[in-house]
């Protein structure tokens, strides 16, 4: 494994910016559903674990 760098912040609601070494994107919170700008979809399952459709 290699060094990560991730920051998210937070800009409305249940809005985010994402930055990372690979870029910027940004999330859309719906509930427990996320859905960002490169169209990855996830499900939080609790406990700080989730779940990534696409």
């Amino acid at each position: 494994m290699g060094l990560q760098y991730r920051r998210r912040i937070r800009t409305g609601k249940n809005t985010f910016v994402n930055v990372s070494g690979s870029g910027v994107s940004m999330t859309k919170r719906f509930g427990p559903i996320s859905i960002n700008s490169r169209g990855h979809v996830s499900i939080r399952l609790g406990n700080g674990f989730s779940f990534r459709i696409f």
